[in-house]
C-alpha cells in the first residue's frame, strides 16, 4: 500500500504480545472497551460484525459528551488485515460528514510478537491536518498501550 503523506497518517510498532490476541480484540466487541479510545475516556457500546460490509458501531463517552460512531468494514484478512470507515453505515448507506478509514495491518515478529501498523486514510489534506493536530500520533500511541496492557491482563488469567 502506497501512503500520500497529504492525506494520510501511519505508524508501525512492534507489540510484546502474540498476533492472534491482537486479532481477537479488534474483532470481538467485549474487547473493544478495553483499549479502543485513550482514557479516561470510553467506549460505552460497541456492535461489531467483522466482514466485509459488516458493521462497526462504537459510541464513546468524551468529557460527558456521548458520540456514536457508526461505520463499516471494507476489507477482513483473518488476523491479518482489518480496514473499517465511516464513510459508509451498514447497508452501504453513505455518511453525512465521514472523517476517515482505517487500516490495521498485523504481521508475526520473530520473537512472538506483533508488527502493529494502523493507517488513518483522510479525504483531503485539511482532514489529515485536523486528525494530526488533534493527536492522531499520540491517541493511536496510547489506544496501542492499552491494547498492550489488556492482552497482558487476559494473558496472566
Amino acid at each position: 500500500m502506497e501512503l500520500d503523506p497529504k492525506t494520510d497518517l501511519s505508524f508501525t510498532r512492534t507489540l510484546p504480545v502474540p498476533r492472534a490476541l491482537v486479532w481477537e480484540c479488534w474483532t470481538k466487541p467485549e474487547h473493544i472497551p478495553h483499549f479502543f479510545v485513550p482514557r479516561p475516556h470510553k467506549v460505552t457500546h460497541c456492535d461489531l460484525d467483522p466482514r466485509t460490509g459488516g458493521k462497526f458501531n462504537t459510541t464513546f463517552e468524551v468529557d460527558g459528551n456521548l458520540m456514536e460512531n457508526n461505520g463499516v468494514y471494507l476489507e477482513v484478512v483473518e488476523g491479518e488485515r482489518l480496514v473499517f470507515t465511516d464513510t459508509y453505515t451498514e447497508g452501504w448507506k453513505p455518511a453525512p460528514d465521514p472523517f476517515m478509514t482505517a487500516i490495521l495491518e498485523l504481521e508475526d515478529t520473530p520473537d512472538g510478537g506483533t508488527k502493529y501498523t494502523a493507517t488513518a486514510r483522510h479525504r483531503s489534506a485539511d482532514a489529515r491536518k485536523a486528525h494530526e493536530e488533534m493527536g492522531f500520533h499520540d491517541g493511536w500511541g496510547t489506544v496501542v498501550d492499552q491494547l498492550v496492557d489488556y492482552i497482558r491482563e487476559l494473558q496472566a488469567k
